[in-house]
């Protein structure tokens, strides 16, 4: 006869296994919509040179310095999808006020426009997928994120 503390660390193994299975299928779709939203923001844009217009666009501004520590990416990488980007009309580029050598990379307005509607439309999709949640069933799946994001 198994005891329940014995079964106890099966039951843990068998549930982790569950929630990286999950977590693996959630990337999974995160990489697709990337892809997804890269090509409604500009047909050419690449995944990597999406990552960083969102960041940046968060962010209000920031410098190629501060995208390669960020996404922990070569400076060069950083610097091609940065030409790619301002090709694209998406990003502009200025002298840093207190350190000219420095260059400060905004979105433009029709690229803050165009995350916009997407970050709209997320938020719509997320909405109708945790629709059967209650409010306290959201807080701790976000309390599991957090702590995912942590590790």
């Amino acid at each position: 006869m198994v005891t329940s503390e014995a079964a106890a660390p099966a039951d843990v193994d068998t549930a982790l296994g569950d929630l990286q299975t999950h977590l693996n299928l959630i990337f999974a779709r995160t990489r697709t919509l990337w892809r997804e939203s890269a090509a409604r923001s500009d047909p050419e844009l690449q995944v990597g040179g999406y990552k960083l217009l969102t960041f940046i666009d968060r962010a209000g501004s920031a410098s190629a310095h501060e995208l390669a520590e960020r996404f922990e990416m070569d400076k060069s990488v950083i610097s091609r999808q940065v030409r790619m980007l301002e090709g694209l009309g998406l990003i502009e580029s200025r002298a840093d006020e207190r350190d000219g050598r420095l260059r400060v990379l905004t979105a433009t307005p029709s690229a803050c426009a165009a995350l916009t509607e997407l970050r709209s439309d997320h938020a719509s999709r997320l909405r109708t997928v945790v629709a059967e949640l209650t409010q306290d069933e959201i807080h701790a799946a976000s309390k599991v994120f957090r702590l995912l994001s942590e590790v």
